[in-house]
């Protein structure tokens, strides 16, 4: 269902890549064969399966979004997708992000977000949202990602959206694109 977005978005990539919640991989198949990948995990239980799928090109770290355990400057892009959704303090995360990047790196993401307010989509978000957290990875269907992503600092960001149709008329809107950081 995701394949293009992640295709688009993913292979461009060069250098050091740093994936935030990699889950069982999925993006491994996008990304060039020249990168050197970093998974950051924090469900130990993934990480012998993360490992064999990157083989040579990668490692696997075990840790959270919001305290990425590499130095400042240290990666050429950071790719999330479907994560910030479930990290406990998404800015932080974001924070982090962009710390780790070296200027002129980019942050590549695709996220489900939260539909605007007032809608029934985020009426059904909301209500849904205890049950997912619990059975769905920490799960916030209704965070306003795109929101945490423009106040974290980057220097340039280009966003486009695109909407899944669910059960019951509610519409999960999703957001990708890529965060720049400054060069200075």
């Amino acid at each position: 269902m995701y394949g293009s977005y992640r295709g688009r978005l993913l292979r461009d990539l060069r250098g050091t890549v740093l994936e935030i919640g990699p889950g069982g991989g999925a993006n491994l198949a996008y990304l060039p064969r020249d990168v050197r990948w970093i998974g950051l995990e924090p469900n130990r239980y993934l990480h012998a399966r993360l490992s064999v799928a990157a083989g040579a090109r990668g490692q696997v770290l075990s840790g959270e979004a919001e305290r990425i355990p590499l130095a400042d400057a240290s990666v050429n892009a950071v790719v999330g997708t479907m994560v910030l959704c479930s990290v406990d303090d998404p800015e932080r995360a974001v924070a982090e992000v962009l710390r780790v990047l070296r200027p002129g790196g980019r942050y590549v993401f695709l996220e489900h977000v939260g539909s605007p307010p007032g809608t029934w989509s985020r009426f059904a978000q909301r209500l849904s949202a205890p049950v997912s957290r619990c059975f769905e990875g920490g799960c916030d269907p209704a965070r306003d990602t795109g929101i945490v992503i423009q106040a974290a600092g980057f220097g340039r960001i280009e966003t486009d959206e695109f909407v899944l149709p669910g059960p019951l008329g509610v519409a999960f809107p999703h957001l990708f694109g890529h965060a720049t950081r400054s060069t200075q």
